[in-house]
């Protein structure tokens, strides 16, 4: 603060104030519990997760320290509200001693005098904290209820509004001393405002967002430690999420810290497009489940299942915690998700939504509640054929012949994995076919697989448990017969199911995705000349595998990398995730229509894919939204492959030349 200005504080305190004092502190801390005790023993009744361990510790306390005390993810996601933020949380991290002091001071026992050197440097840095938090609440005053963007809600809550009011009084109130004298009337209204305000604030807390304020640094140190781990089903009575019995401890602590800033449904693809699905609504409609009929309940957690067993249950909002509506728990909206990861990806404050939407996937599947004609046909052809696509192996076996692969036998280096894309689409096997011809050149060996069925992707993440259970022992089976110990493979659906989800059934051979592969030997890859390509971030390449730069090196090899407007993991996703790719029509907008839009604005003459699921999608988006000559949509393998001595390229006269 300015030299020559000091902190002002009423000379003495009479006893009848300091009884007053105590009065109030218990009468602010009595409410507090009282409001606070349904949330913690909604969260402490919950259902123990099993397996959670807070091993490795160290990587806890490093995300901790990162996202809690650095304030790093919700700066960097959204910088200047993120600033504002963060401005606000390090502002309370320097007033806790000097409101400790401050009410330790009209008890008589104040330990900081601001006389001595060390209370006059703390009292006047703690007020420079107090110029940025008046400074920052009040613009993300004004940005939610005034600005009031559309992900933030329609609903206001009036509490938050008053807990910023509040906020702002507190700051005030502590720069105002600074400017009366000492020991007067003045400095004794400040002292005793800025005491109201901080009593009047504690017990609001609890039915606020504000909540987060004692929450969110719990449940950052809690996460589960893996981007969008799945648990696994304990037990043949555990079928998911059904009812209020199956939430879980970190799932119940999770939805109550929730901070409402909508950055889920900004960057949701389902819900940016038209649909029904708000993840933050998602968690929120678990909050107000929790609030409505406990964490022990045996009434159905969707909406529909309720319905059928009560007749239709009524809604409302009530009962300690911030509001959370029970219908946007909706069947729908759970199987809108291309679980993407965008959502858990952006959450500042550790919510984890996938696991939430898979879980109830889970219960309404595995419970037989999920009625679809697509799931039901994509099921049967997992269990009958093999693959997602319902094809015969025979096709695959034609492909494999025809395109002379060996046939995986122990002595190869690699297993090349096909996958249900790769071994049966006319696009995937020709990416494939690439990238085979990429391997070769480089001198690598391989070998495919005699017989190969689908990871069970698709039916993880539309919650079929028994369906991938049996394709993840079967897959594990034939790589132990084989005796595969590298397996490389040009989807991240299936090198992400391998790598992670197959681990409930056994250990997999190490897999990397052919993105990392060429990566490790792009010094040894032709240089092509001139051509703009955009690439595009697979989901479950970037966010899901934290793969970004080794797509590009190989991009960049090809010709002049072009970034779209969102790329690394801020990449939209393509709609294909989740199953989604084979379950029919989208509501709304097409996601794979917008993402193809966007790549299509850049100008480039190439989009650059690394995900067949993505080549997929944007094939069939391109028709309709690339105009009258759409942008080439090539795989990272193609673009390589085609400057290959004796491959297409040459014989089409491309350009290239070698390092």
């Amino acid at each position: 603060m300015v030299a020559g200005m000091t902190l002002a504080e009423p000379l003495r305190f009479s006893v009848g104030e300091m009884v007053l004092l105590v009065g109030l502190c218990l009468a602010s801390l009595g409410a507090f519990v009282w409001r606070v005790w349904p949330i913690a023993a909604n969260i402490l009744r919950a259902k123990k997760d099993v397996g959670f361990s807070l091993s490795p510790l160290g990587s806890r306390v490093w995300t901790f320290v990162w996202e809690v005390l650095c304030q790093a993810k919700v700066i960097k996601q959204r910088p200047l509200p993120g600033l504002a933020h963060a401005f606000v949380f390090w502002g309370f991290l320097a007033f806790a001693l000097v409101s400790l002091n401050h009410l330790a001071t009209g008890l008589r026992l104040g330990f900081l005098q601001h006389t001595g050197f060390v209370g006059a440097f703390y009292f006047g840095f703690a007020g420079v904290w107090a110029v940025l938090v008046t400074v920052s609440i009040a613009g993300l005053f004004w940005r939610r209820f005034v600005v009031r963007p559309r992900w933030l809600g329609a609903k206001v809550s009036v509490e938050s509004g008053v807990i910023s009011g509040l906020i702002f009084v507190l700051m005030v109130t502590y720069l105002g001393v600074f400017c009366v004298k000492n020991g007067g009337f003045g400095a004794a209204v400040l002292w005793w405002m800025h005491t109201l305000a901080l009593l009047v604030f504690l017990p609001l807390i609890p039915r606020t967002k504000h909540l987060h304020l004692l929450l969110s640094p719990l449940t950052v140190f809690l996460k589960r430690g893996e981007f969008s781990a799945i648990p696994t089903l304990q037990g043949d009575e555990d079928f998911g999420l059904v009812a209020g019995k199956d939430l879980t401890q970190l799932i119940a602590l999770q939805a109550y810290s929730c901070v409402e800033c909508g950055r889920c449904t900004e960057h949701c693809p389902a819900s940016t497009t038209g649909k029904v699905l708000n993840p933050k609504e998602i968690v929120l409609g678990v909050r107000g489940y929790l609030n409505e009929f406990g964490p022990r309940s045996e009434v159905g957690l969707l909406e529909e299942m309720r319905s059928v067993e009560s007749g239709g249950t009524q809604v409302r909002e009530s009962g300690p915690g911030a509001p959370g509506s029970l219908a946007a728990l909706s069947m729908e909206a759970v199987f809108e998700c291309t679980t993407c990861g965008a959502c858990e990806y952006q959450c500042p404050v550790g919510v984890e939504h996938l696991p939430i939407l898979v879980g109830l996937r889970r219960g309404a599947v595995n419970t037989g509640a999920w009625e679809d004609g697509y799931g039901t046909k994509l099921f049967l052809a997992l269990e009958k054929q093999g693959n997602a696509l319902g094809m015969s192996a025979v096709e695959r076996d034609k492909f494999v012949l025809r395109e002379e692969f060996p046939i995986f036998d122990g002595s190869q280096e690699y297993c090349l994995w096909l996958g249900c894309m790769g071994g049966y689409d006319p696009k995937g096997r020709e990416i494939i076919a690439d990238f085979a011809r990429v391997m070769r050149f480089l001198g690598t060996s391989f070998g495919v697989m005699k017989k190969e069925k689908c990871t069970g992707d698709p039916a993880r993440r539309l919650g079929n448990d028994l369906v991938f259970g049996t394709l993840a022992e079967a897959g594990l089976k034939s790589f132990e017969q084989a005796k595969v110990k590298k397996i490389v493979a040009i989807c991240p659906h299936c090198v992400r199911t391998i790598a992670t989800d197959w681990k409930e059934y056994g250990i997999a051979p190490e897999i990397e995705h052919h993105s990392e592969f060429m990566a490790r030997f792009a010094d040894r890859l032709p240089k092509q000349q001139g051509e703009s390509i955009v690439y595009h971030d697979p989901c479950y390449l970037g966010r899901y595998r934290d793969v970004y730069e080794e797509p590009r090196a190989v991009v960049s090899k090809a010709g002049e990398l072009v970034e779209a407007e969102r790329n690394h993991e801020r990449s939209f996703c393509c709609g294909a995730g989740g199953g989604l790719a084979f379950l029919g029509e989208e509501t709304g907008d097409r996601v794979s229509h917008v993402r193809a839009q966007e790549l299509v604005a850049t100008g480039a003459k190439t989009i650059g894919t690394a995900c067949p699921f993505c080549n997929t999608m944007f094939r069939d988006a391109l028709g309709a939204v690339g105009g009258d000559a759409p942008p080439q949509l090539l795989d990272i393998a193609q673009l390589t492959a085609r400057a290959l001595r004796g491959g297409e390229g040459e014989r089409l006269g491309f350009a290239f030349e070698t390092d």
